[in-house]
């Protein structure tokens, strides 16, 4: 019997679900450095320097006024310590401004916002590219059929940049602001769709998130219950589609309040987003957490003892994930170790508790079927005729008959008959002769049962004697008056 080891590891599809987070820590709310009595929101982060970008709203002395929203900056000192937050000068203008995504290194900044005209009439999305150390001049990003009326709205894009999510008061929308998405095709933006009847409700869903894998949606609120004015949820994309997602998650009573929260970002191990629970304007809150540890299994397989037997099996061991876990072998079998198993390959889908998934293939062999060999006692056997004769005499009879005797069956056997003379008379008459005897020797041995088809016959005359002599003997004559039977199969 053999045994194969075989370890494969995997995560689930959805694999940045926020019910794949443990240990998540008791809200905290960001410092001074950040966080004021005025409004702070939509935080998002750098991955390049660290540095936390975020909005402010309803502070005096921005450069709109009160009414004006700015984007402000503090860089990450260490997990829990910021320096003091700067207003991002180079990005803001009189009207509402905030960062909603960077490009994948960080070379591009998307921008909620107008940044041309006199009037905040044209909302939309914006883009900059970094110039030195610091951003050039926006350009709008045009996105066509986007037309929005209202006072609220919002932008996310994913690293790839080819994909935005809106959220506004749309066309189709259930309730005041819904989210769609839009995206880009042969350089060009589509026109805004719905990301379907499960993300939307007939109340509003705002400030939507993607994970980096873009499986993942987090968004806020206020149209699938809760704790508060606005939750935040997750919901986990079903396929490659954009408009199929899994029914909304809420994110539990740790991260919502009874008042609003919006805003969700993930960073370096740590949740961040906008709350108001604890004033009557919104500040940046953060939770710390563990991921789920990633889901392993290994097996072992035990080969067939015997050809085409059935006590084949696999010892399959799963570690890390989150128990009970819950198995599907490709052969319909769902418990983890399965017994009296044939020659095949299996597979396993080992499933956990939070979803994460493995696949492990394990093959069972069996020994090499074992063919009988029917020993053949007798090889060749030697016949020798009288001078000048082809008939069979009682002792090369009797000879044949002894080498046929050993034969259960005939059948299949396959033979091979050569004759042969002594050299007395001429080459011509010994030729002649030594096919008499080779005829007459076939046509015996088809009488006793051979088949004649697989019986080949040679005839080679005085050529080839057993014995080369000069002056032969009769004894020396006659060992070369011979035919060979020989079994070939």
């Amino acid at each position: 019997m053999k045994k194969y080891l075989f370890v494969l590891f995997g995560i689930s599809v959805s694999s940045i679900s926020f019910s794949q987070f443990t240990d998540i820590e008791i809200p905290h709310r960001l410092g001074g450095e950040v966080n004021t009595a005025y409004e702070e929101n939509f935080p998002i982060f750098s991955k390049e320097t660290s540095t936390l970008y975020f909005s402010r709203s309803f502070d005096s002395s921005s450069i709109g006024g009160y009414t004006d929203q700015d984007i402000w900056q503090s860089e990450k000192i260490e997990d829990k310590n910021y320096s003091k937050g700067g207003e991002l000068h180079a990005l803001n203008n009189k009207f509402n401004n905030c960062i909603v995504g960077f490009n994948s290194d960080e070379s591009r900044v998307y921008l909620l916002g107008a940044y041309h005209g006199k009037k905040d009439l044209k909302k939309g999305i914006a883009y900059a590219d970094r110039k030195g150390n610091g951003w050039g001049s926006p350009h709008d990003l045009k996105i066509p059929d986007l037309d929005i009326d209202g006072n609220f709205y919002g932008f996310h894009i994913n690293r790839e940049e080819n994909t935005i999510i809106i959220s506004y008061e749309g066309p189709e929308s259930k309730g005041k602001e819904d989210l769609y998405f839009s995206q880009l095709i042969d350089d060009k933006w589509t026109a805004p769709v719905s990301m379907g009847p499960n993300i939307n409700s007939s109340g509003f869903e705002i400030s939507p998130f993607l994970s980096d894998n873009d499986d993942t949606l987090y968004f806020a609120s206020n149209g699938f219950g809760g704790y508060g004015d606005a939750d935040i949820f997750y919901a986990l994309r079903n396929g490659e589609g954009w408009d199929s997602w899994s029914a909304p998650v809420n994110l539990g009573e740790v991260i919502n309040s009874p008042k609003f929260d919006a805003y969700f970002t993930i960073f370096d191990h740590f949740f961040y987003w906008s709350s108001n629970r604890d004033a009557q304007m919104s500040d940046i809150y953060y939770s710390s957490f563990k991921p789920i540890p990633p889901l392993y299994a290994s097996a072992v397989g035990t080969d067939v003892t015997v050809f085409q037997g059935s006590d084949g099996k696999i010892d399959l061991t799963p570690s890390g994930g989150v128990p009970p876990y819950a198995y599907k072998w490709s052969n319909g079998s769902e418990i983890e170790d399965p017994q009296d198993l044939v020659k095949g390959i299996y597979t396993v889908v080992v499933t956990d508790a939070v979803n994460q998934v493995v696949e492990v293939e394990v093959p069972i062999n069996e020994p090499e079927e074992i063919i009988p060999v029917v020993e053949i006692p007798t090889i060749e056997t030697i016949i020798y005729f009288d001078l000048n004769s082809s008939f069979h005499n009682a002792e090369n009879t009797s000879t044949l008959n002894d080498f046929i005797a050993e034969f259960d069956s005939k059948e299949g056997i396959k033979l091979e008959v050569v004759s042969h003379c002594d050299r007395r008379d001429t080459r011509s008459y010994n030729i002649w002769l030594s096919k008499k005897r080779m005829n007459r020797t076939i046509d015996y041995l088809v009488s006793k049962g051979f088949n004649r088809d697989l019986i080949t016959g040679d005839y080679k005359g005085e050529d080839e004697p057993d014995i080369i002599c000069e002056k032969c003997t009769e004894d020396q004559f006659t060992k070369n008056r011979r035919t060979v039977i020989k079994v070939l199969k």
